[in-house]
Formats: C-alpha cells, sequence, structure tokens
C-alpha cells in the first residue's frame, strides 16, 4: 500500500488529505472497506486518535461511510468535495486543551464562587436533567455550565478563553457526536456536571479540578470507545475484506470489537 510516513507533528487534515489521494487514486475503489484503523495508524506513523479524526473527516467530506460495527467504506457515488468547515483542531485534540485549562478553571471557582454562581451551576444540571432526550438542549446547557464556571472565576477573561474553546467544536465535533453520544453518556455527564457543582459549593479547590479532569477524560474514552467499535476486529480482516471488494467481491461478515 503505497502510504507515507506522517510525522507526528501532523494533524488529522494531513492524513485525510493523503487517504482522500488515494481514494482518488483508485488505490481504494468505491464500496471497498479501508484498512483497520490500527494498520494505517502504523503505516502512516500517527496516533489512532488522529487516525480516527481524519476518517470522521473524510466522512464529512463524502468520501467515506462511517457503518458502526462493520467498518469504514468508500461511498459508491463521490460527494463534490465539503467546504473546509472542519480544518481546526480535531475533537482529541480539542479535549485534551480543554482538560488542562478548565480543571484550573473549575479549581478556581472553588474558591472565588459567591451564591449566585452556585445557584446558576445548579440550575444548568437541573436543566439538562429536565431535558435529558433533547440533544439540542443539553448541548446548549453544557456549554452553559462550563461557561457559568468560568464567570464564577471573576476573572472576564477566562469566560472568552472557554467561550473560544467551545467555539471551536466544528462539525468534526458534531458528527463524532451524532456517532457516539449515547444516553448513558447524557447521564454521566449530569453526574459529572453535579460533582462539580458539589466540588464548587464546598470551596474544594483539588477536588473541583479532579472532577473536571474525569469529566473530560470520560468524554475522551467514550468517543474512543466508540470509534473503536466502528472497526472492532477490523484488525484480522479489514485488509483482505477491502482487497476482496476492490475485486468486485463482497463480505457481509460483522467486526465485534
Amino acid at each position: 500500500m503505497p502510504l507515507q510516513h506522517v510525522e507526528p507533528r501532523r494533524l488529522y487534515r494531513q492524513i485525510a488529505d493523503q487517504i482522500s489521494g488515494l481514494i482518488a487514486a483508485g488505490e481504494f475503489a468505491p464500496g471497498s472497506r479501508l484498512p483497520a484503523e490500527r494498520e494505517l495508524a502504523l503505516k502512516l506513523g500517527v496516533s489512532r486518535a488522529s487516525v480516527r479524526e481524519a476518517i470522521i473527516s473524510l466522512e464529512i467530506a463524502g468520501l467515506v461511510e462511517v457503518r458502526v460495527g462493520t467498518g469504514i467504506f468508500v461511498t459508491l457515488h463521490q460527494a463534490a468535495p465539503h467546504a473546509q468547515g472542519d480544518a481546526g483542531p480535531g475533537p482529541f485534540e480539542l479535549l485534551n486543551a480543554r482538560k488542562l485549562v478548565e480543571g484550573e478553571i473549575a479549581a478556581l471557582a472553588a474558591s472565588e464562587a459567591g451564591p449566585d454562581d452556585v445557584i446558576a451551576l445548579r440550575q444548568s444540571v437541573a436543566r439538562m436533567t429536565e431535558h435529558i432526550d433533547d440533544f439540542a438542549v443539553r448541548e446548549e446547557t453544557d456549554r452553559d455550565f462550563h461557561l457559568a464556571l468560568a464567570k464564577a472565576t471573576g476573572n472576564g477573561s477566562l469566560e472568552v478563553v472557554v467561550e473560544g474553546l467551545w467555539n471551536q467544536r466544528a462539525e468534526l465535533w458534531g458528527r463524532m457526536q451524532r456517532h457516539f453520544h449515547t444516553s448513558d453518556l447524557a447521564r454521566q455527564t449530569i453526574r459529572d456536571h453535579a460533582a462539580i457543582t458539589r466540588a464548587v459549593e464546598a470551596g474544594d479547590a483539588a477536588a473541583a479540578r479532579s472532577a473536571m479532569h474525569r469529566h473530560l477524560s470520560r468524554v475522551l474514552r467514550e468517543f474512543q470507545r466508540g470509534l473503536e467499535g466502528v472497526q472492532g476486529g477490523a484488525g484480522d480482516v479489514g485488509g483482505r475484506s477491502a482487497g476482496r471488494a476492490k475485486a468486485g467481491g463482497r463480505t457481509n461478515k460483522r467486526v465485534h470489537a
């Protein structure tokens, strides 16, 4: 497979460009399954997380179809190139940045928050609980919670920082959420927010920081687990299946984690 080594400093966009180039050149025929994530990561010399982000980016561009539990397939009818709405940081990169920044914000909020700040956080948790089945309201309230936490620090610059981080959640993030954001994840998010609120109310900076780190680390793990579930055990059969599809054959075997 004529894949070129990608330097670790590069992000998912360069990986997506290389794979899309191979699709355009006919290396991966329409209807064929791409090699497993772990195989692509090894051949490209990058992390699996970067490959995951690249795959979702290719789906947004209409070049591949993500079939959860089966694999990643080149689309039969290639769509027109999609506008580069996913050109910013990838979801995993963004989550790691948020973990670093918002952990300290939560700790500072625990030291500085007043009664009104705690009430705002409680109201946010209550609203998420009330609208747990409404994704749009839940997302809006999730954002409001993190902004309220930044406001509780008393530092307006930190509010701007958090708002900027949330504004980087572009189409790539949204597509990943639609694939892997489950009801269980929503309920756990509510529990996480409640734990952060309790720590802030108690004035426990260490507990608030730890609660925020646990929250964002869990979201990161869930997205990773969801993407692993897409290809499951495809590391054993992905390349062979792709080869059969390219030759005109098809396989209906489902791949499990």
